[in-house]
């Protein structure tokens, strides 16, 4: 499946899945509640990714100080990021995401996980990329005749 037919069914189906919860939820609790609910999560994941988004920050200048290169620092930004697009986005099954996004040790993990899977690979196309396109500096010679 390639990436644009993928975003298309997330696209498709996280707002259905949103409404599906929404109404169930509404059902049981009421509207006024489950409204309630939804700007709760939102504020309280904002208040949450702002703690957790600087102790990222902190982590960051402090890898970089050391002369070292922060890339799970960096990685782990990202996915709050996305968290915290979650968390932003109406509902209930987008501010589980965001949570979860939001819990330390569970996002090392996915990104140990992500780069154990997938770094490998993408270092192999970069040689690969870079072997193919043959050298890439053009030796000679000029001069310059004055008249």
């Amino acid at each position: 499946m390639r990436v644009s037919q993928i975003l298309l069914l997330l696209f498709l189906s996280i707002p259905l899945i949103e409404i599906y919860f929404l109404i169930q939820v509404g059902e049981v609790i009421g509207a006024f509640p489950t409204v309630v609910m939804v700007v709760f999560t939102a504020v309280l994941g904002a208040m949450l990714l702002r703690v957790q988004g600087l102790s990222t920050l902190k982590r960051v200048q402090a890898a970089s100080a050391r002369g070292e290169l922060p890339a799970l620092e960096m990685l782990e930004g990202m996915m709050l990021l996305i968290g915290g697009a979650m968390l932003l986005t109406p509902g209930f099954f987008t501010d589980a995401i965001g949570f979860l996004c939001l819990i330390p040790p569970l996002r090392q993990a996915l990104i140990r996980y992500w780069i154990r899977r997938y770094g490998a690979k993408m270092q192999s196309h970069s040689t690969n990329d870079s072997r193919s396109q043959g050298p890439k500096t053009l030796e000679g010679e000029y001069w310059k005749d004055d008249e």
